[in-house]
Parts: structure tokens; sequence; C-alpha cells
């Protein structure tokens, strides 16, 4: 993980909205909040409503720190940050309970527990507490949109698999077998595993060819 305190002058925002979503990836890299990961990625659904609120709640929260860090004493630094979150992330479950209910009661406990996601208290320690607004907020937008991807797909994968649907939608023919492990832990590790194998060999693949002369 970079160390905000030695990010280059040439290093932007820009450069952190591009690492967030590819270099440091939260899931597939860094391997960060993998419990509400495996825990809510047994479909599409799911998957994206739990990384559109985790983005919501990173943004929101690093704008507001990035602009109040000059003012927060260091002694209660960490306990202001989780203050901060905290309200969003109460905002955030409101809101989803309000306008969709079930989708709220299939996330259950999950949604609460984004306060504790060291995702997002890691980069309002490293990034937002010490960097202007734009920085920041480009650094949550792209760690969200990182987390979403490493999400997404990773929900997808098993609902496809567990259920023979994308995103409630039936694409499978009526002759497939869904794959009910799938839809437990084992499979969710299993195919977390698989998807940080492929990204590596992406990445590596990437690599590679950008290193080749032209």
């Amino acid at each position: 993980m970079a160390d905000a305190g030695m990010i280059s002058e040439r290093e932007d925002g820009v450069e952190r909205l591009r690492l967030g979503f590819w270099r440091e990836n939260p899931i597939l890299v860094q391997a960060l909040g993998m419990c509400p990961v495996l825990a809510v990625s047994n479909t599409g659904v799911n998957a994206l409503t739990m990384s559109l609120a985790t983005t919501f709640v990173l943004l929101s929260s690093a704008i507001v720190i990035s602009t109040i860090r000059g003012i927060i004493p260091r002694q209660v630094r960490l306990a202001c940050f989780v203050l901060v979150i905290a309200t969003f992330v109460t905002l955030t479950d409101m809101a989803v309970e309000a306008f969709a209910l079930e989708l709220h009661q299939a996330l259950g406990a999950f949604l609460p527990l984004i306060v504790v996601n060291c995702m997002i208290l890691s980069r309002i320690e490293i990034m937002a507490s010490r960097q202007p607004i734009s920085v920041a907020a480009l650094d949550a937008i792209g760690m969200g949109a990182g987390f979403m991807l490493g999400l997404v797909t990773l929900g997808s994968l098993r609902e496809l698999l567990g259920r023979g649907t994308l995103f409630g939608a039936q694409v499978m023919p009526d002759r497939f077998e869904p794959w009910q492990v799938m839809q437990l832990p084992g499979g969710g590790f299993f195919t977390l595993a698989a998807l940080v194998i492929g990204f590596t060999l992406l990445d590596r693949s990437l690599k590679r060819w950008r290193e080749v002369p032209a």
C-alpha cells in the first residue's frame, strides 16, 4: 500500500484514481474488507448494492475529513474518523431500508458493519487526513471503483454458476444444473481465489506488453 506521506509532488489525484482501480485494487490486490466481500457476494444485486454503499461512505467521509483535517486534534483523530464514517453509514443504512426493504434484509448486518471496513479507515488515515479535497476525493473514487470491480465480478460469477441467473435475470439454459456450492462460503473462497489468480496473470501480461519496445 502506498504511503500518502511519501507521494511525490508529480503524483496527483488522477494517478490515485488509476492506482485504486487497478494497481492497488482493495479486493484483488490488497485483500481488504474480506468479511462483507465473501458474505454478500452470492448475487450480483447484493454485491452491487454493497459496493455502491461502501463507495458512497468512503467518498463522503474522505471529503469531510479532508475539509476539516486542519482542526482535528491528533490525539482523537481516529475517534473523529469513526464518527464521520458512522454518520454516513447510518444515512446509507436508513436509505436502503426505506427504499429497498428486501435488499436491506438480504444484506443484514453487513451494511452497518461498513463502519469497521478496514479499507475505508485506511484510506481516511493515509490519504484524506493528509491530502487536499481533490486528491482525497479521487483516491476514494478510485478505491471505490476498484472495490466495485472485484465485488460485482465475484457476485456475478457466483450467481451465474450457482443460480443460472445474472442480476435476477435467467441467462443459463433450462438444462443447466446450478452449482449449489457457489452459493456457499466455500464457493466464495474458490471464486475469489480464481479471480485473484486471473487478475495477477492479466496484470503481469499487461506489464510485459508495456515493456516491449515499439
